[in-house]
């Protein structure tokens, strides 16, 4: 064999294993997408009732948990029948999570796999982590998630704060017109500062307790998957609250206000440290089989493309 013969043929090689390394890498993204997405629509369809709870006791409409339920009970007597209304009631504002969600929720799965990849030291990143570099891959998946869950949950919460029925079309274009484009992404640093440590604590906690729940298995089970999830959920949730309450407090104000100044509100206003802290009983409530829905549709996604091969 000649040598630009030989030559070719090493090129040849190294061309169709870029190719198929890109194509392994494209569907390993899609995967990560997917999954993080049906893991998404679980967590709303199972969380939001609490989430508008925590919203309407973050935002002063409500003095406690109670309060906001029966005031939501109340308001769905009347036209119509009382079970529809009760249940559209306690899902008002849902149309922008679930809108919003498939690719949040996608974008964070997916960052989370791209932050494993770069806290990394060696290729066996997915089953080597420490638990540091597990929470700096958790850090990093929040980045370009608030590019999307920003102005997602500002309108949610402009929505759930709001006494008009309105939709989303409306609240968005009324956002848009009275701020502008900076109006919609209000709150974005305080999303970051929630969402940053929120998801190192998230991701980390999750595979801490995966861990020491399948250490003598290697077939996770549903049970397993939904403890892990929740406890996930609910020890995000205690850290980052009160950065939560800052951030309703911004997204629902149609006045500019800064982080430093909305704390300093919520604090003389509120009576001091507690203020930081309403609705956190609905938003635990709702983060332990939110998070489990999340974590159990990212699981069997996962599981499903592997027993089929994609």
């Amino acid at each position: 064999m000649s040598s630009d013969t030989s030559d070719t043929a090493i090129l040849n090689e190294e061309n169709d294993s870029l190719i198929h390394e890109t194509g392994s890498s494209i569907m390993e993204n899609f995967k990560s997408l997917a999954a993080g997405g049906v893991g998404g629509v679980s967590a709303v369809a199972t969380g939001h009732p609490f989430d508008l709870v925590k919203v309407r006791c973050q935002n002063g409409q409500a003095i406690n948990a109670k309060d906001a339920v029966l005031q939501i009970w109340s308001n769905s007597k009347g036209h119509g029948l009382f079970p529809i209304n009760l249940v559209r009631n306690f899902y008002k504002g849902v149309i922008p999570p679930l809108l919003g969600v498939t690719p949040i929720f996608a974008v964070s799965f997916w960052g989370y796999d791209v932050g494993k990849k770069i806290v990394s030291y060696n290729n066996n990143y997915l089953t080597n982590l420490s638990t540091s570099q597990m929470a700096g891959a958790g850090f990093i998946s929040a980045i370009p998630t608030t590019l999307i869950t920003a102005p997602t949950e500002r309108i949610k919460v402009v929505l759930q704060t709001s006494k008009n029925k309105q939709s989303v079309a409306t609240a968005a274009s009324k956002i848009l017109h009275d701020g502008g484009i900076t109006s919609l992404f209000k709150g974005s640093l305080a999303t970051l500062a929630r969402d940053g440590p929120g998801s190192a604590l998230y991701f980390a906690s999750y595979e801490v307790v995966k861990k020491k729940l399948n250490k003598e298995s290697d077939q996770l089970s549903v049970k397993n998957i939904c403890l892990a999830g929740g406890i996930a959920g609910m020890s995000m949730w205690l850290v980052v609250f009160p950065i939560d309450t800052i951030k309703t407090k911004l997204q629902a104000s149609s006045t500019k206000q800064s982080m430093i100044n909305a704390t300093r509100e919520i604090y003389s206003s509120r009576g001091g440290i507690k203020g930081f802290f309403p609705g956190l009983g609905p938003a635990l409530l709702r983060s332990f089989p939110a998070n489990a829905a999340t974590f159990l549709g990212v699981e069997l996604t996962h599981s499903f493309f592997k027993r089929y091969n994609i």
